[in-house]
C-alpha cells in the first residue's frame, strides 16, 4: 500500500508539474519584431482643422534607449520598426518632435494598434505688423492634362471590280458561291490613310453589276486604322464594288481645367489627377489676380505646401498661410 500510495503521489506531482509549467507557456507575453504605424496630426478643438503634420522625426525609446526611429510623409504617416524583439504589451515610449510644434512623449505599448498622435503648435510671438495683412481670396487650382482630339482632314474611295462568268458550275473548284453550286471570284481593295492618320467609318458596296449574287467576303475594315482591306466574292457575271471612309487625324492638346480647394482654418486642400501637368494656384493678392506656378519645391510667397501620392497616383496638395496673410 505504502508503495502504491507514493505511486499516486508521484503521478500527481508530474501532472501539477505540468499543468503549472503548460499555464505559465500559455500566459507568458509572446515576443516577436514589430513595427509601430500611426499618424500624426495638429491638435485643434475642431475636427477639420486636424491637419496632418510632415516630417516629424519619431523615435521609439525603451529604458531611455532609443529601439527604433522614424518619420511621417505628406499624410502624417509614420512606422517604426523596432530593433529589437519585444513582448506585446510592453511599455515603450514614443517621442514626436517637429521645430513648429511643442514636443510630445507618448507613453504607450507594444501591440497590433494605430497610434495616433496629436502635437500642439508652438506659439508664434506676435510682432507688430509693419504693413497690413494681406488677403488671398478667390483661390483656383489650375492644372493641364493632355487630350486626343481627332478632326476629319478628307475622304477616301476607291472602286473596284470582281471578274467573274455566270452560271458556270463550280464543281467543287473553290471559290465558289454560297451554296456550292456556282463558281465564284474574290478580288480585295485596300486604302491607305497616310502617315498619322486613320480611317473611321469605312463601307463597302456594290454599285454596278448582279449585285444580288454577290457577297462582301471580310468586314476587318469597320475596325478602322491606318489601313482597311476588304475581300467580295462574285458568282455571277462582273459587278463592280465601291470602297470608302473618311480620314481622320488624331491630335494631342493639352486642356487646362480648374479645382476650387476646399479651405480648413489656414490652409487649403485639392486633388488633381496623376496625369496633371504644371499645377500652378491662381488668387486675388489684395484684389489683384495673380497665378503662382508650383515648382518642383512647391514654392509659394504666401503659403507652405506639401504633396503627396495616392494608390490611385492623384496627387493631394496642401498649403498653409504664412503668417501675415488670410483667407477672407
Amino acid at each position: 500500500m505504502t508503495g502504491k500510495r507514493r505511486l499516486v503521489m508521484w503521478t500527481a506531482t508530474m501532472v501539477v508539474a505540468g499543468l503549472i509549467i503548460t499555464a505559465i507557456l500559455l500566459t507568458r507575453p509572446h515576443t516577436r519584431p514589430m513595427t509601430l504605424r500611426g499618424a500624426v496630426i495638429r491638435q485643434d478643438a475642431d475636427p477639420t482643422k486636424e491637419l496632418p503634420l510632415a516630417d516629424v522625426e519619431i523615435q521609439a525609446l525603451s529604458n531611455d534607449s532609443v529601439i527604433g526611429e522614424g518619420k511621417s510623409d505628406a499624410s502624417g504617416f509614420f512606422t517604426v520598426t523596432l530593433r529589437t524583439r519585444f513582448w506585446i504589451g510592453r511599455a515603450v515610449m514614443l517621442r514626436f518632435r517637429h521645430g513648429d510644434y511643442q514636443p510630445l512623449d507618448l507613453k504607450e505599448f507594444v501591440g497590433d494598434k494605430l497610434y495616433v498622435a496629436h502635437m500642439v503648435p508652438v506659439p508664434h510671438e506676435v510682432k507688430p505688423a509693419n504693413r497690413p495683412v494681406v488677403t488671398v481670396s478667390n483661390v483656383l487650382a489650375r492644372y493641364s492634362i493632355k487630350t486626343i482630339n481627332t478632326a476629319n482632314v478628307g475622304s477616301a474611295v476607291k472602286t473596284f471590280e470582281v471578274v467573274n462568268t455566270g452560271n458556270v458550275p463550280c464543281r467543287k473548284q473553290q471559290p465558289c458561291s454560297p451554296d456550292g453550286q456556282w463558281k465564284a471570284a474574290i478580288a480585295s481593295a485596300s486604302l491607305d490613310a497616310g502617315e498619322g492618320n486613320e480611317f473611321r467609318n469605312a463601307r463597302t458596296s456594290c454599285i454596278a453589276g448582279p449585285c444580288p449574287f454577290t457577297k462582301i467576303e471580310t468586314e476587318d475594315f469597320l475596325q478602322g486604322g491606318r489601313q482597311v482591306t476588304v475581300s467580295a466574292r462574285n458568282w455571277s457575271d462582273t459587278a463592280t464594288f465601291l470602297l470608302e471612309a473618311e480620314v481622320f487625324r488624331p491630335m494631342v492638346s493639352d486642356m487646362v481645367r480648374t479645382s476650387h480647394p476646399v479651405k480648413f482654418g489656414q490652409a487649403l486642400n485639392f486633388t488633381v489627377p496623376g496625369s496633371a501637368e504644371g499645377v500652378s494656384i491662381q488668387a486675388e493678392i489684395n484684389g489683384e489676380t495673380i497665378t503662382f506656378p508650383f515648382g518642383p519645391n512647391l514654392y509659394l510667397s504666401w503659403a507652405d505646401c506639401n504633396a503627396r501620392v495616392n494608390r490611385d497616383q492623384t496627387k493631394v496638395y496642401r498649403c498653409e498661410l504664412k503668417p501675415g496673410y488670410k483667407f477672407p
